[in-house]
């Protein structure tokens, strides 16, 4: 199983505290009478679907992905905790394992969507300014990292997360997140700067 690499755009989600207050009732009501759900399903489809495609690049498959996901946050809906943190980044998470699962059963290869912006950003990460390294061979150094490395790097700079929202859907701490992510830059510079 490895990573493949393609170009494209997608924006983010992020949310006040009021709205996820807010959202919190609308689970609360659900969790009494499920035709509730309604609203969060319809808020969240599209953006869970996006992420879902964004990772396998099957149309078909993101869209059964996301009927799972939908199940089972539906099915596990009791056991939501907000934490001050959108119901988005539980949905995320259990996204996440399910498309996970889906690569672990059909031994494919993962997508990576590439923006410009966000390989700019990740090249001025691993390099000064006046050394960045040519997009063919940040490429060839994306492709040595493993699939959890590659997924936090994805999140972080083409999806553009906040270190908060990554570290809700992946389940750690903000700061174990930030070390990850630093260290899987420290790794891409170090495969970078080793000669062929």
């Amino acid at each position: 199983m490895g990573t493949a690499i393609m170009m494209t755009n997608e924006g983010i989600y992020t949310q006040s505290a009021a709205a996820v207050d807010a959202e919190m009732q609308e689970v609360q009501a659900a969790r009494k009478d499920p035709r509730k759900f309604e609203p969060l399903y319809t808020r969240y489809y599209k953006q869970i679907v996006t992420f879902v495609f964004h990772r396998t690049g099957e149309r078909e498959t993101a869209f059964d992905i996301t009927a799972q996901v939908f199940y089972k946050a539906l099915e596990k809906l009791e056991q939501f905790e907000s934490r001050g943190v959108p119901f988005s980044a539980w949905l995320f998470r259990i996204a996440a394992n399910e498309v996970n699962q889906h690569f672990r059963k059909t031994k494919k290869m993962r997508m990576v969507s590439i923006d410009a912006d966000g390989l700019h950003e990740l090249n001025q990460s691993v390099h000064p300014p006046d050394t960045a390294a040519e997009d063919s061979r940040l490429f060839a150094a994306l492709q040595q990292l493993s699939d959890e490395e590659m997924e936090l790097i994805d999140m972080r700079f083409f999806e553009q997360r906040a270190f908060s929202e990554i570290a809700a859907i992946i389940g750690l701490g903000e700061s174990a997140c930030k070390m990850r992510v630093y260290r899987i830059l420290e790794k891409l510079k170090h495969i970078l700067t080793t000669p062929y």
